[in-house]
């Protein structure tokens, strides 16, 4: 199926996975906000201290509490999703989700003092942390493969329409010098959930979830309200046949769903796979995005300066979100991971030779270097990662492979805000541009990985996949190999020879 069939014919199954993936927004737009709010003289003097040159900060212990408080919360969200969610269904635990959401906003908009935002931060990420993934994998079912990829780094444009968004709102309110500065911000996240949480009721299950559970003729009716109607080339009987064929394979090959059964067999490569590609978003450097308004300043720019030039680079993580998706189309998600980290290995050590010098042009070219590597990330590894932790997994193991690997990313994430802070804060390490050799090491190491360990799936069926996998197909070989899954057999495809 061609990507203009597959729009014709499935513009419905578009819709309802946007209006999923648009929660995502929500998380976004805080993690930025609390990454920005540390630059922000009216949080800082509320929930800070002041230095002996008068001027306020929030400590670098306080600021890595903070940003980890959400992770927390977001591991615990994730466990909790890859439970309920297999039992319940997508639509009911995404609806209890965005009501849980809209209660512990208020903690964070009435909080008091820098204890009680931690609390309401660890709470808000329960959702967020369900969010993370449920959205990912709904994307993932109820979309062809034509559109998987398309519809899954969606997900990563949300992320980054919720930074752009909370860094145009916090630069609105900069001129303010009252305590409105930083709970109107807050207080924006309420628009949100009300509006996705009617549309979550009215969106269909996951056909494949119904099929999971025997929900046959249900699975039907779903797939019918995701499809065009009255499209004499589509047969719904065959593809609920595929599905059921698909989830038979798949049972053959892994016994159970539990959480163990992701590490056993030749699903423990997959989970492996999941999870370091979700990992590489920390481990590549993206720590610069995450705190670029306070990166900014510090390094010499001014308030309004840091502010602006926070907007420019999530428009243009934006531009480079939309052009993933004809990059991804013409070059598959394996090529598109390794130029992305090769471009951001010599990126960020050119960053860190730069911050050697302290004159004024080196610190806007820092600056304008921040932002083409934000262009470099999401145009690669920022939304090709959603498409590859949604496809690499099993469809029965899905929901708890995801949820694994985005708790690895969690992980991984709580070290790299930890450190993070103490890099940046002029109280600590003050590193400043020159932690662009320390992420320049750390992203080369993850190249080094993506090379040997990750797999091409464009194109592919999941039970094309589950054959490749069952096989021992080395990653090298996954775009090169063919596949028959009725008869559950492959043959390498090697390069004709010219003599």
């Amino acid at each position: 199926m061609s990507l203009g069939q597959a729009l014709r014919l499935y513009p419905k199954a578009v819709g309802w996975s946007v209006l999923l993936s648009t929660a995502v927004v929500m998380e976004g737009y805080d993690t930025n906000l609390l990454g920005s709010f540390y630059a922000y003289p009216q949080f800082a003097q509320k929930y800070g201290v002041q230095l002996p040159d008068g001027t306020y900060q929030v400590t670098a212990p306080w600021q890595s509490g903070l940003s980890n408080g959400a992770q927390i919360g977001e591991i615990l969200g994730l466990f909790v999703n890859g439970i309920v969610s297999e039992r319940y269904g997508y639509r009911k635990v995404m609806m209890v989700s965005l009501i849980a959401v809209v209660c512990f906003i208020f903690i964070n908009f009435f909080a008091p003092n820098v204890q009680t935002l931690l609390v309401g931060e660890i709470l808000c990420g329960i959702p967020w942390g369900v969010f993370q993934t449920l959205t990912t994998a709904y994307a993932s079912e109820v979309c062809p493969v034509a559109l998987r990829a398309y519809l899954t780094t969606y997900v990563n444009l949300c992320w980054v329409i919720g930074q752009l968004i909370s860094s145009g709102v916090l630069r609105g309110l900069l001129s303010r010098t009252d305590e409105w500065a930083y709970r109107i911000p807050f207080g924006l996240q309420w628009m949100w959930p009300v509006f996705i949480c009617i549309g979550v009721f009215f969106a269909p299950e996951s056909p494949w979830w119904l099929v999971r559970h025997g929900k046959v003729a249900e699975a039907e009716r779903a797939l019918l309200r995701l499809t065009t109607k009255n499209d004499v080339e589509f047969d719904v009987s065959a593809t609920i046949s595929m599905m059921i064929h698909t989830n038979e394979l798949e049972k053959e090959i892994t016994a159970g769903t539990s959480y163990l059964d992701c590490f056993k067999g030749y699903d423990l490569r997959r989970t492996e796979i999941g999870a370091m590609t979700w990992a590489i978003q920390n481990l590549c450097g993206s720590t610069f995005m995450g705190y670029s308004t306070y990166f900014f300043e510090q390094a010499g720019l001014s308030n309004d300066f840091a502010y602006d030039f926070s907007i420019i680079m999530y428009a243009v993580g934006m531009c480079g979100t939309f052009s993933s998706w004809f990059f991804m189309n013409w070059f598959g998600r394996r090529t598109l991971y390794l130029a992305g980290l090769v471009a951001m290995v010599i990126i960020q050590f050119v960053i860190g030779f730069l911050a050697l010098s302290n004159s004024s042009g080196a610190k806007w070219a820092l600056a304008s270097l921040v932002v083409v590597y934000t262009f470099a990330y999401d145009s690669t590894v920022g939304p090709v990662c959603y498409s590859l932790v949604a496809e690499i997994p099993s469809t029965r193991l899905r929901a708890k492979s995801i949820v694994i690997s985005r708790n690895v990313y969690n992980i991984v994430g709580i070290i790299t805000s930890v450190l993070a802070p103490y890099m940046f804060n002029p109280s600590a390490w003050n590193w400043k541009g020159k932690a662009g050799f320390f992420w320049g090491v750390s992203a080369f190491f993850c190249l080094v990985w993506t090379f040997f360990r990750l797999p091409e799936p464009k194109g592919r069926t999941y039970g094309e996949l589950d054959v490749l996998f069952e096989r021992k197909i080395s990653a090298r070989k996954f775009k090169s190999t063919q596949v028959d899954v009725v008869g559950n057999d492959v043959k390498d495809v090697l390069p004709a020879v010219h003599v």
